[in-house]
């Protein structure tokens, strides 16, 4: 079973945007999918109440069970094939738990210095308990001559794994998610969707890979 955790103390990552992205690609690629809000927001329980179909399953994590969280998501193996958690933009307990319970931490964060900056405490506390992670690099510039993306793209691979491909940002993305839809839906033809569906089989391809546990360090 994937237990993706989507995790970055910066808020405005789009961490729940593309968690909504990745469960409806990953479902539409045969998986059973689970997610849960740990962020006090909600936002991704009111994607959940906007959307029309009975799938994937969604939830808000039940603040008494934090301590069990990691128990209690290994346990839905069996029943769901991947769990996604969207956590809140805060170093808490739910997060540090959230991280626990992973087989792999998804980091995103936009292509500007801040950022970055603001990304290095989730690394380290990453590293610290040894969960395999790849950064996301969301919400890029659109036009071809910017070169800030692929720079920051560079910086980030001396760090940890970066995941594929770079998230262009895209109207596709925020439209859907306001309707209850995954990208792969709202236009499933569009590039918004190919890059969802791209990082799905990204992230999926990383249960064969070897691991990269404590095999980088942050800055």
């Amino acid at each position: 079973m994937h237990i993706i955790t989507l995790t970055t103390q910066k808020g405005g990552a789009g961490k729940t945007t593309l968690a909504t992205a990745l469960a409806i690609a990953a479902q539409e690629a045969g998986e059973t999918v689970a997610m849960f809000d740990l962020d006090p927001q909600r936002s991704l329980l009111a994607w959940s109440e906007a959307r029309q179909g009975d799938t994937p399953h969604v939830e808000v994590f039940p603040a008494d069970r934090i301590a069990q969280l990691p128990d209690m998501v290994r346990s839905l193996a069996g029943k769901f094939s991947v769990v996604i958690l969207d956590t809140a933009g805060a170093d808490n307990t739910a997060t540090h738990k959230a991280m626990e319970a992973a087989t792999l931490c998804l980091v995103p964060l936009r292509p500007t210095r801040l950022d970055v900056n603001a990304v290095k405490p989730t690394v380290q506390a990453i590293l610290r308990g040894g969960t395999p992670f790849a950064f996301i690099l969301n919400q890029c510039p659109p036009q071809p001559n910017n070169t800030r993306a692929a720079e920051v793209a560079t910086g980030l691979g001396a760090i940890g794994h970066l995941a594929e491909p770079l998230i262009i940002q895209r109207a596709d993305y925020q439209d859907a998610y306001a309707v209850g839809q995954g990208v792969t839906e709202y236009a499933p033809s569009g590039k918004a969707a190919d890059e969802a569906r791209r990082l799905w089989g990204w992230i999926a391809r990383q249960s064969k890979a070897p691991s990269n546990r404590n095999e980088r360090h942050a800055a």
